[in-house]
């Protein structure tokens, strides 16, 4: 998947945990926890919800990693890579 792709699929599930984000206004490179007051559950279920999208499971140690659309984008493409 490209990261164009990945891109998508990462807003989508964050609309998805978060309907009341508006995908269309999210800064990607800011931390997702300040932009929209995501908790620890939110996080939780993005790297749930990205791994029901692409496959790729997402361990605990590795959410600091993903409170950032940019950051899910390469986590994503970094990890699909090497699978």
């Amino acid at each position: 998947m490209d990261d164009g792709r990945l891109r998508e699929t990462v807003l989508r599930v964050l609309g998805e945990v978060a309907p009341e984000v508006d995908v269309s206004d999210v800064d990607p490179g800011e931390d997702l926890r300040e932009q929209f007051d995501l908790d620890s559950m939110d996080i939780l279920n993005l790297a749930i919800g990205l791994f029901q999208a692409t496959g790729v499971e997402i361990p605990e140690k590795d959410y600091r990693q993903i409170v950032t659309v940019d950051g899910c984008v390469d986590y994503l493409a970094r990890t699909a890579g090497s699978s």
